[in-house]
């Protein structure tokens, strides 16, 4: 019987194919280039001063994917289009290169324009630094030659781009994210990053393609690794949900030394249940900024209980000054730090995040905490 043996390097280059099948499968290029031109004949049509347009669809070894031609201002003018599938800054990249490669090789003055589905804000200040137009099927637009100006910007996401930005920050990939965040300068192999991370290796190799494909990462021979860990950690706070567990208003009678002696012993690690610090809780021993008058705490059912009857809390329908969330989700805990021996709380990057939710006063917080920990080169 013949046996097969792949090293770990052969796992990374068997997952990337895997993923591009995926991809193939799921995007029409035709239909796209198709949607392309209906979206660029409404978009110059409805400019009154262009007659005479004309979109010729070009061959695969022409360079550009569309010449438009039309009569302005007097003159002919041409715009080549590169079409793209996907707005991601990693194809966009390509298009912008690609596009100035063709403009240095024509003889006559070319208007370049990229057009995809949906480019972010970060794409299109991109395309703009390039001096490249851009059009997207959800309405973004900037075009410009002499005597003539278009630009148009809606707000908002497609429904497709904001559920594959919360794919990308659930429970499990957020695990993966977390872990990365932990070390952003480290290279890592999928099968390294799936144990540090307790998931799968198909679900790690998903996550480091749309890392990749937003150049949030990028690979190496050693392995991937995180490029750009402040954009990433932008977009995570942006679309960023708590996570799911049932929250719990309590009272506590203790106070000041009271409060920190029964604390220790509370939260320190145990066989039969988890608890630390979260939120401006957790804020107060990394970098403290704002002080609060409640605690907060993650646990689990028996670290709950647990904290209920070493803190004295009493249920609170009012006036509460301790809050304890149950996770559904207990992958959070991997992610714990100790603030100093024997007192775990969540991490840096987890904390941010829940901090820059909470309002005006937890944004600030949050933001001194980034500035204090979070400051990667």
């Amino acid at each position: 019987m013949l046996k097969l043996r792949y090293t770990v390097k052969d796992i990374d280059i068997f997952q990337q194919i895997a993923y591009f099948h995926r991809m193939m499968k799921v995007r029409d290029p035709l239909k796209v280039e198709r949607q392309a031109v209906d979206v660029v004949s409404r978009v110059l049509g409805e400019i009154p001063d262009i007659a005479r347009m004309e979109i010729q669809s070009t061959g695969r070894d022409s360079g550009v994917d569309l010449l438009i031609s039309f009569d302005f201002g007097g003159k002919r003018r041409v715009v080549a289009a590169e079409v793209k599938s996907s707005g991601h800054p990693r194809y966009v990249q390509g298009a912008l290169f690609q596009l100035k490669r063709y403009v240095m090789e024509q003889h006559q003055p070319i208007i370049p324009v990229v057009v995809a589905p949906y480019l972010s804000e970060e794409v299109r200040a991109l395309c703009t630094e390039s001096s490249v137009g851009f059009l997207d099927f959800e309405g973004n637009a900037h075009i410009t030659f002499p005597g003539f100006y278009l630009s148009r910007s809606v707000p908002g996401k497609p429904p497709a781009e904001r559920r594959e930005l919360r794919s990308l920050f659930k429970p499990k990939s957020a695990q993966v994210l977390r872990a990365m965040l932990r070390e952003p300068h480290r290279h890592w192999r999928l099968v390294q990053l799936a144990e540090e991370a307790v998931v799968s290796l198909g679900h790690v190799s998903n996550v480091r393609n749309s890392l990749i494909e937003r150049e949030w990462a990028d690979v190496s021979g050693d392995g991937t690794f995180l490029s750009n860990p402040d954009a990433l950690l932008d977009a995570w706070r942006e679309a960023y949900v708590p996570p799911a567990g049932e929250r719990h208003s309590f009272y506590t009678t203790l106070h000041g030394m009271a409060f920190e002696k029964s604390l220790y012993p509370a939260i320190a690690p145990r066989v039969d249940g988890q608890v630390m610090l979260a939120s401006f809780s957790a804020a107060n021993w990394l970098a403290p900024y704002a002080r609060t008058s409640t605690h907060y705490f993650y646990a689990d059912a028996a670290g709950a209980d647990y904290l209920q009857k070493a803190l004295k809390l009493s249920s609170a329908a009012s006036g509460e000054n301790v809050v304890v969330t149950v996770l559904d989700d207990t992958g959070l805990f991997q992610d714990g730090v100790k603030a100093t021996p024997g007192l775990p709380c969540t991490s840096p990057v987890q904390t941010y995040l829940d901090l820059y939710v909470s309002g005006e006063r937890g944004r600030e917080a949050a933001e001194h905490l980034r500035r204090e920990k979070m400051q990667w080169m």
